[in-house]
């Protein structure tokens, strides 16, 4: 859905407290590999700072480009998870006063996901620009 996106659109957002579309993608590549961080350190996320904070905002294909290895590094993280740890390893963030299972957790990342996705869709049919088909 995000190659979809228009150059002319890709800084396009609906209000000023908004996030842009290419902002919105960001943030969500941005958001995996933190959340992974979050689930390295069992909540603790202490002063990480993401390394795709500070680039340029330069193509959607560049931009996945530069999440590509974080995100093979999730992938394979949650592969190598057991039905034990999803049950029994638990998620605490004081700072949210969150304290989730850990399958619950993961549950979280796709459902962030998903809203951005809603979010996208709806800025694309704002601008009556095309949109991806991406539901069965």
């Amino acid at each position: 859905m995000w190659k979809s996106i228009s150059e002319e659109n890709l800084y396009w957002k609906p209000d000023d407290g908004a996030m842009s579309c290419f902002q919105m993608v960001r943030h969500v590549l941005e958001s995996e590999n933190i959340y992974h961080q979050i689930i390295l350190h069992r909540g603790a996320l202490g002063d990480y700072e993401s390394p795709l904070t500070g680039n340029p905002y330069t193509s959607i294909d560049d931009e996945l480009k530069n999440a590509q290895p974080y995100r093979e590094k999730f992938l394979k993280m949650i592969h190598g998870l057991t039905l034990k740890e999803l049950e029994e390893v638990y998620i605490t963030r004081k700072d949210k006063n969150q304290h989730r299972k850990l399958g619950d957790y993961l549950l979280r990342v796709a459902y962030h996901e998903s809203v951005h996705t809603g979010q996208l869709l709806d800025y694309l049919r704002t601008l009556k620009a095309p949109r991806a088909v991406i539901w069965d």
